[in-house]
């Protein structure tokens, strides 16, 4: 097998919560002990309810966040011991796509300057620079034209193509993408979708696509991570978590997705109870207040993330 371009070992990421003087100091375990290798040109897709960590360990990833823990290995370099200018080069080859084009870009800027700002930060040059703009708006379906414009002149779907080009125009080899089409209308969202496919089969791009629906995802990823309360309780390919899901979390959240034939029904698992603080989660496996299939040893034990038939799932059913 060749050699991960991301490894993800351990990742930690505790958020403290203030409390009085003389209060025991508590953290919001919003990551705790992610494992993930990503390979060169696939597409990871990170799935799980709000509130699960899913953006958190996105940005964890580029160190936007500082992570608490653990190691971020890109291209064979824990890129947790960087310096800052050491990190500095290295995001030249890690962007990421945010959820909400219109809080990203600068309403105070052209597009033009949008799009030259990472090329002036990276020291591309001058000479180089509008080569690049011109062809990267292009090639994510604007023009020349609309360099010249702000970010306000332009609809939902428009935006996130100049911020797709933005994270595209230094030609990185990773682009983490969080929930980068929740925003936006349905017919748009497979616009996207399908310019993001595009882009990844011309520029050789690796994908780690986080959201939060699965119908999205199903469409765009060739494995699955299923996060919850920080972890990852299942990692799969697509096809195999899709068909025969083993979590009890997964199995409920692929119930919800709705089927393309009316006609056909299936069962829908409804979880009962909400989900648990992140600052005070259940003992054990974190699922088990809600879990259907819950046993005296999920109360007590935390489950490890082994492998079953293909999947990788931490579960006590299948112990």
């Amino acid at each position: 097998m060749t050699t991960p371009l991301l490894e993800v070992k351990g990742l930690k990421k505790l958020f403290p919560i203030k409390k009085g003087m003389f209060q025991q100091p508590s953290f919001v375990h919003a990551v705790n002990g992610v494992d993930i290798t990503i390979h060169k040109g696939e597409t990871l897709g990170v799935v799980g309810e709000s509130g699960c960590g899913k953006s958190t360990l996105g940005r964890c990833m580029m160190r936007l966040i500082e992570p608490t823990s653990g190691e971020i290995i890109f291209e064979g370099q824990d890129i947790r011991t960087f310096s800052k200018r050491d990190m500095h080069r290295t995001r030249r080859n890690i962007q990421m796509v945010f959820q909400n084009p219109f809080d990203t870009l600068n309403p105070k800027l052209t597009i033009q300057r949008i799009l030259s700002e990472p090329l002036i930060a990276h020291q591309i040059p001058s000479w180089e620079r509008q080569k690049l703009i011109e062809e990267t708006i292009e090639i994510v379906g604007l023009n020349k034209r609309h360099l010249s414009r702000y970010a306000h002149e332009f609809s939902g779907g428009q935006r996130q193509r100049i911020g797709i080009a933005r994270a595209l125009i230094l030609r990185p080899k990773l682009i983490i993408a969080d929930e980068p089409v929740s925003a936006l209308d349905v017919s748009i969202q497979s616009q996207i979708l399908n310019l993001l496919q595009d882009l990844q089969e011309q520029f050789a791009l690796t994908y780690i696509f986080i959201s939060h629906d699965l119908s999205v995802v199903e469409h765009i990823a060739d494995r699955v991570a299923v996060m919850y309360l920080g972890e990852v309780i299942e990692l799969a390919k697509k096809e195999d978590l899709f068909r025969n899901p083993m979590h009890p979390y997964a199995q409920a959240l692929l119930s919800a997705v709705p089927l393309s034939d009316p006609d056909e029904k299936k069962e829908r698992i409804i979880l009962k109870g909400d989900l648990p603080s992140p600052s005070n989660p259940p003992a054990g496996c974190k699922f088990n207040p809600r879990c259907h299939a819950c046993m005296d040893i999920c109360k007590t034990t935390v489950p490890e993330l082994k492998e079953v038939d293909g999947n990788l799932v931490a579960c006590h059913l299948y112990s």
